[in-house]
This record gives C-alpha cells, sequence and structure tokens, in this order.
C-alpha cells in the first residue's frame, strides 16, 4: 500500500534555496541569510530555455571552426573537434582520443538532451518518475564541472608550445565558441528549479 506523504508546499513551509532553512510559507526573507523566500521560481523555466538555445547557438560554430591552429616550420594547419579526435586516433592514442570525444562531443550533446527533456517534462510526468528526473538533474549538475575539459588543454597546449617560427600552438575561434556554450549550458542548468520536479 503506498503512503502519500504532503509535499512541504503542501504543509504550508518554504525552505531557503540558499542556507537551506525551512521556514512558514508567509515569511518573506530568511531569517538566517535574509535571501528572498520563494516556493517556486516562477520564471525558472524561461531562463533555463534561453540559456540552453544560447549554449546550442554557441555549440554549433565550435564544432564547425577549428578548435587549434598549429604552426610548424611557416605551415599552419587547422583541426576541429572532430578532426583532432581522428588525429590523436590516427597517431596511436586510442585513449585520449576517446576522452576528448567523450568531453567534448558526448557529455555537451548529452546536456543539452537531459536538460531539454527536464524542462519539457517539468509537468509530463509520461516517460520518466519524479526520482529518476532528480536523478538526472544531479548528474546535469554533476558533469557540468567536466565540460571545460577541451577548453583547459587547448590552454595548455598553447601556453607550452610556442617556439616562434619553429611552432605555435594558438587557440581557434571554436575554443571561445565551445567556452561560451559551455558556460551557457551550465547557466540553464542552475536556472533550473528542481523543485518543480515534485509539483503536480
Amino acid at each position: 500500500m503506498s503512503v502519500n506523504i504532503p509535499t512541504a508546499r503542501e504543509a504550508g513551509l518554504v525552505a531557503c534555496t540558499r542556507c537551506g532553512l525551512v521556514h512558514e510559507r508567509s515569511t518573506a526573507r530568511c531569517t538566517r541569510c535574509d535571501s528572498r523566500l520563494q516556493s517556486r521560481d516562477t520564471r525558472s523555466l524561461q531562463r533555463v530555455w534561453a540559456w540552453w538555445a544560447a549554449g546550442l547557438i554557441a555549440f554549433i560554430p565550435a564544432n564547425i571552426y577549428p578548435m587549434l591552429l598549429t604552426s610548424t616550420l611557416g605551415s599552419t594547419t587547422q583541426s576541429t573537434i572532430l578532426a583532432g579526435v581522428v588525429e590523436l586516433w590516427a597517431h596511436g592514442d586510442p585513449p585520449i582520443a576517446i576522452i576528448v570525444f567523450l568531453a567534448s562531443i558526448v557529455i555537451p550533446v548529452g546536456k543539452f538532451l537531459a536538460i531539454g527533456f527536464l524542462a519539457a517534462a517539468a509537468h509530463r510526468r509520461r516517460f520518466m518518475s519524479l526520482h529518476a528526473q532528480h536523478r538526472l538533474f544531479e548528474v546535469v549538475e554533476f558533469v557540468g564541472r567536466w565540460s571545460m575539459i577541451d577548453v583547459f588543454v587547448v590552454a595548455i597546449l598553447a601556453s607550452l608550445v610556442q617556439f616562434n617560427l619553429v611552432a605555435t600552438v594558438n587557440p581557434g575561434i571554436a575554443a571561445i565558441c565551445f567556452a561560451l556554450s559551455v558556460a551557457f549550458t551550465m547557466q540553464a542548468a542552475l536556472a533550473f528549479d528542481p523543485r518543480i520536479i515534485w509539483d503536480d
């Protein structure tokens, strides 16, 4: 027999999103940290979709334009993310190629799909249980901190490989687009109010 456990909202309570202290719903500001109390962020989904769309727009040129500009003895080569993965694999570095592929393509695409699914399914419970949706949101938050690996690799290469006319490595326009895409998707995840998952 299932037991219907009331939510804090149904019990007339609201928790501070900054420090977690629970108050009566009629309380305007947190008594501990003085933050504004709000049972639900009514504009959460609007901000999520805005940041999500901005991240998707930035992600497209990040995969089309070159990520690295490598100059060796006067000749310059340009490498996109996918071309870099293929080159790493061809040069006998499959583990590194797999890591770059996962961090630069699989994880960002997965984040777009997960955030879009959570925002679209906020009031539709057909495909996933409430607990599963909340776990998915926690995974998106956890993965977000590892999304900048590709940008860090480009920055390290650009700072270490600088031999003037012999060899230089510089970041391409895709590095900026990729960093913006990651930042925008992180903002989309932060804008999502996970409390709306539990609303009927």
